[in-house]
């Protein structure tokens, strides 16, 4: 078990906003599947504590996969140096963080996403990883780790069609045939162009979809995803409503914080409405 100082994070935020598709509210406590390990948070007023199917580097895994190194604080006061309208909004999102999620996992999720809702995508991921991810049993309980690229590039249209894909299965089975782990992890090493361009090369792989890859998979602050919540809000307080206008009014006002940006706007305008 490790544990961390809250420092304003806000778990139930974090976790519950949509950029997790694999986790499960129990008892108070988030159950969250990871790449090689499950772990279960719980909190209370000061601190949060997590527990592990895996305890080996288990500090650095869950630092990494919260962002909580990333200096959010410094990061807000430039976005209000720069425009004091965000103030509100930004403290209603005071503990909100953007994960870290596994490459692979996070690449196949958000292709399924595409004309989906999130109990289906959830589906689809957890009748993948039964069928060929690995199986862990932590306190008492089954669970599937997602599986390797080794083990999705085994299967066939035929599997894939049954996890519930629809037509997204031919797209994503092209994908993994032509991928390789070097290749998902060269897109670190490319400017967020090159790597848009890169991911939209591939069929079943839009503006939108690798935006949400390279912002929750690579943590790139510059790239914004644009959804129903985020248009309301730039109307309802810019009166922006075309999404070319949105993307060139956030880039060229926040820069490099632009995919943060819209998150806050997403969380903000979602629980406003709730």
């Amino acid at each position: 078990m490790v544990k961390f100082n809250k420092n304003n994070f806000k778990l139930y935020d974090t976790i519950t906003c949509g950029q997790i598709f694999r986790f499960i509210l129990e008892n108070n406590s988030y159950i969250i599947i990871l790449e090689d390990r499950i772990i279960k948070i719980t909190e209370d007023d000061k601190y949060f504590y997590v527990y592990s199917s895996n305890e080996n580097n288990l500090k650095e895994v869950v630092e990494s996969y919260f962002g909580l190194n990333i200096d959010y604080d410094s990061i807000n006061k430039t976005l209000l140096s720069n425009d004091i309208t965000l103030k509100n909004m930004i403290d209603n999102c005071i503990g909100f963080k953007i994960i870290n999620s596994p490459k692979l996992e996070t690449i196949i999720s958000y292709m399924i996403s595409a004309n989906n809702n999130v109990r289906n995508i959830q589906n689809s991921v957890n009748l993948m990883s039964k069928y060929c991810g690995k199986k862990i049993v932590f306190e008492n309980k089954e669970y599937y780790l997602f599986p390797t690229l080794e083990k999705l590039k085994k299967l066939s249209i035929e599997n894939l069609r049954s996890f519930k894909l629809g037509f997204r299965a031919e797209n994503i089975y092209n994908f993994i045939q032509r991928i390789t782990l070097t290749d998902i992890n060269n897109i670190n090493n490319m400017n967020t162009k090159e790597a848009l361009d890169y991911l939209m090369s591939f069929k079943g792989i839009g503006l939108k979809i690798a935006s949400c890859i390279l912002l929750f998979g690579y943590h790139r602050f510059d790239v914004f995803p644009i959804d129903t919540w985020v248009k309301k809000y730039m109307s309802d307080t810019y009166g922006l409503k075309d999404t070319k206008k949105i993307e060139e009014f956030t880039k060229e006002k926040y820069k490099e914080y632009s995919g943060l940006v819209i998150q806050y706007m997403f969380h903000s305008k979602r629980n406003k409405e709730k």
